[in-house]
């Protein structure tokens, strides 16, 4: 490959762009500008990392399928690490062939490294999924993943940040690839993806993301909590203390990931299934759900229910929380990924919360029929109105100061209902 060869004009070309960066080593591209409306939620974020940014070349890099689907999980996250690699790899020598030629390009990782100061924010500076979807390289699935028209969901996704406008005919696809078989809702160990579409982020990151971030802090806690050796060992068992060894030493395994792992759409993996569904369920689907393994759930959430209930021959193992807000906007922006909506069943209330001190924001979150809406201001009639100092209310939410304590102290107080508070703190278990 002589990327250096490339002869790229001031006004770059589309066609010659495109083959740098698959001769770079992407499976397909596509271009957005920077002023495209599908940009306007991160446009700000990403000019102030690459302030010369005028296109965004997305591109993607194939994963093998085989080993994605294999029930040893070791196996696909090799392969999730090696495309990862491959992926960043290829968005560094397509800023090399362009910073030889005098243009300005630079490129986000893939997934980690992530700005860690913003834990437990916002931690990617980039979004590249709706940089793709917008690139016309695929269309979100119900498994809440980007799906190739030709890979399917066999993919990572990369995105370079060029200096120059692009002239394009590119545009988002006209129809999803997903083809909604709901093989995904049947394999996830955890729940987290509902036929209707809902999706429970908590129950998908407290277990597929154990090792990583929140869990790896809850992990630590564990250990800091344990009186001695026998009884760290009665909370955390051998195999788990080894995998998270494993995961320290050889990069995060994610636990599950089978959303992937059965999707069967895209034109080069669409064969298998279209040939034989039972053939396609017994070989690829039935391994993963057979397969006995530990979930990670929360005390009480949506997905310790459906463990029991749908694999019962899976280990629920409840943890602590790993979702746990260190601010006010935190804790509102955090709800909708924590709300846990069967577990709210029969609840129709409206709530009020008017923080004080150093944070001051007024929210009403509303909780009926199943759903969540949360709104800035005081809005309708509150069955229940909390006026919480900001601090203490966080320290609350993370066990560091007692309910009993606040509510005599007058730092939290309450109108309404008391037993409200307990039916709101049911709905998020985090």
């Amino acid at each position: 490959m002589n990327l250096a060869a490339h002869p790229l004009a001031a006004t770059l070309d589309a066609d010659a762009l495109r083959d740098l960066v698959m001769e770079a080593g992407a499976d397909d591209m596509g271009f957005v500008s920077i002023g495209d409306p599908a940009l306007d939620d991160q446009r700000a974020e990403i000019l102030s990392v690459f302030p010369f940014a005028r296109t965004l070349l997305s591109f993607v890099v194939r994963m093998n399928r085989e080993n994605i689907r294999s029930p040893a999980r070791s196996f696909a996250n090799l392969e999730f690490h090696q495309s990862n690699d491959a992926c960043d790899t290829t968005a560094r020598a397509i800023v090399r062939a362009l910073e030889a030629r005098g243009r300005r390009a630079g490129y986000p990782p893939v997934g980690f490294p992530m700005e860690a100061d913003n834990w437990p924010g916002k931690l990617w500076v980039i979004s590249h999924k709706p940089i793709a979807v917008a690139a016309g390289l695929g269309q979100m699935g119900l498994h809440r993943n980007v799906i190739h028209p030709r890979f399917g969901s066999f993919i990572l996704l990369g995105t370079v940040a060029v200096d120059l406008n692009v002239a394009h005919d590119g545009a988002p696809l006209d129809h999803n690839p997903c083809m909604e078989c709901k093989l995904c809702v049947a394999a996830c160990p955890t729940g987290a993806i509902a036929p209707d579409g809902h999706f429970d982020f908590a129950a998908c990151y407290t277990h597929n993301y154990r090792e990583f971030m929140g869990g790896f802090s809850d992990f630590i806690e564990t250990v800091a909590e344990a009186k001695n050796a026998r009884d760290y060992r009665r909370k955390v068992e051998d195999q788990e203390t080894v995998s998270m060894w494993q995961s320290l030493s050889y990069r995060p395994n994610y636990k599950a990931a089978y959303c992937l792992a059965v999707c069967p759409a895209g034109e080069d993996v669409i064969g298998p299934y279209l040939s034989s569904k039972k053939a396609f369920l017994e070989g690829v689907v039935d391994p993963l759900k057979r397969k006995v393994e530990t979930i990670y759930v929360r005390r009480g959430s949506d997905a310790e229910t459906y463990v029991l209930r749908r694999f019962p021959h899976k280990r629920a193992k409840r943890v602590g929380a790993v979702l746990r807000p260190a601010t006010v906007d935190g804790f509102l922006g955090a709800l909708r990924h924590i709300f846990q909506r069967n577990a709210s069943a029969g609840l129709s209330a409206t709530y009020h919360f008017t923080f004080t001190g150093a944070s001051r924001r007024q929210a009403t979150v509303a909780i009926a029929d199943r759903k969540l809406r949360v709104s800035d201001g005081l809005v309708g009639a509150a069955d229940l109105a909390v006026t919480a100092d900001a601090d203490t209310w966080i320290r609350f939410l993370r066990k560091e100061a007692s309910l009993p304590w606040a509510l005599i102290s007058r730092r939290i107080r309450m109108s309404g209902d008391p037993r409200l508070l307990a039916a709101f703190g049911r709905c998020f278990p985090s």
